[in-house]
C-alpha cells in the first residue's frame, strides 16, 4: 500500500536535491561560461539566494569558488551546510529571505536558475529581492535569473514529468498548472512524487503558487532596478552562442543581469 502524505517537498531536502540536482552539469557549465563572457571582473565568491539544499554551490565550491547563501527553510539549509562542511568548505549558507537581506563581504556574481524568484508573492518582495542582490554584489558582477514568462501568444507547457534515481532511491515526479489567474499575477502548480526504495513505496503531494510575469512586467520591475543593466538573454538550453531575443511566445528566459560600475 502505498503512504500518501500532504507535505512541502522543501521540507525533504535529500528528496529535493536528488530531482533539481541530477541535471547540475547544464547549468554549472552555462554559469562559467556567462562569467567569462559577461562579467565585468574576475568571478571568486558567488552567492546564491534562496539556495535550498545547494545543489549548484556545492559544486561551483568543488571548482575552486568561495560560496554562499540563504533560504528561508531551515531543513534545506541545514543539508546545505552539512554537505559543505563534509567537502572540506565552510557552512556558508544561512537561513534569511532573499527579498530582504544583507551580506557581510560583496560577491562578484549570483544566481537564482529555476524559478525560485517567482515564489516572490508581490511587486515589493521582488523589487526587494533585486536591489539587495544588487547590493551584495561588486560593481560589474553578474545575476543570472532564469524564470518561466508567461507567453502572450502561442501555447504554454502546461505540465512536466521526470525521473531522477541515486543508489536504491528513485524518485518520479509530475508537475501541472492547477490555474492562471493573470488578473491577479497567480499561477497554482500541483506536485505528485512517488518515492521507490527497496522496501517501500511513499507518495507526497504538494502545491505551490508562482507570481506571473509577462515580458512587459518583467520590463517593468527590471526598469525600477537601476543599478542593473541586462547584458544577455537566454534560454533554458543554456547555448552562450546562442542568445534569444524575447518576444510574445518566449517562456523559458535566463536575465543576465550586471552590476553596474
Amino acid at each position: 500500500m502505498t503512504e500518501t502524505i500532504k507535505a512541502n517537498l522543501y521540507d525533504f531536502p535529500k528528496y529535493y536535491d536528488l530531482l533539481f540536482g541530477s541535471d547540475w552539469k547544464a547549468e554549472f557549465d552555462f554559469l562559467q561560461g556567462c562569467f567569462a563572457k559577461h562579467a565585468g571582473r574576475k568571478v571568486k565568491r558567488i552567492f546564491e539566494p534562496a539556495c535550498g539544499t545547494g545543489r549548484l554551490l556545492i559544486k561551483l565550491a568543488q571548482a575552486g569558488y568561495e560560496v554562499g547563501g540563504n533560504d528561508l527553510n531551515e531543513k534545506a539549509i541545514d543539508y546545505c551546510n552539512k554537505r559543505l562542511v563534509r567537502c572540506g568548505f565552510p557552512a556558508s549558507t544561512v537561513v534569511g529571505d532573499m527579498s530582504d537581506f544583507r551580506v557581510r563581504k560583496k560577491y562578484d556574481a549570483a544566481f537564482n536558475m529555476i524559478n525560485s524568484f517567482r515564489h516572490l508573492s508581490t511587486e515589493a518582495q521582488a523589487e526587494g529581492h533585486l536591489k539587495c542582490v544588487a547590493a551584495a554584489l561588486n560593481p560589474g558582477g553578474l545575476y543570472l535569473l532564469g524564470l518561466h514568462l508567461i507567453p502572450s501568444r502561442g501555447s504554454r507547457q502546461m505540465e512536466e514529468s521526470w525521473t531522477a534515481q541515486r543508489g536504491n532511491l528513485q524518485i518520479l515526479s509530475h508537475m501541472w498548472s492547477k490555474g492562471l489567474d493573470r488578473k491577479n499575477r497567480n499561477e497554482k502548480l500541483g506536485l505528485t512524487f512517488h518515492i521507490y526504495t527497496p522496501t517501500e513505496l511513499s507518495r507526497i503531494d504538494d502545491e505551490m503558487n508562482y507570481r506571473t510575469y509577462s515580458k512587459e512586467q518583467m520590463q517593468s520591475l527590471l526598469d525600477q532596478v537601476p543599478e542593473f543593466e541586462t547584458v544577455a538573454t537566454y534560454d533554458f538550453h543554456y547555448r552562450l552562442d546562442r542568445p534569444i531575443t524575447i518576444d510574445a511566445r518566449t517562456e523559458d528566459v535566463v536575465f543576465v543581469l550586471r552590476r553596474k560600475k
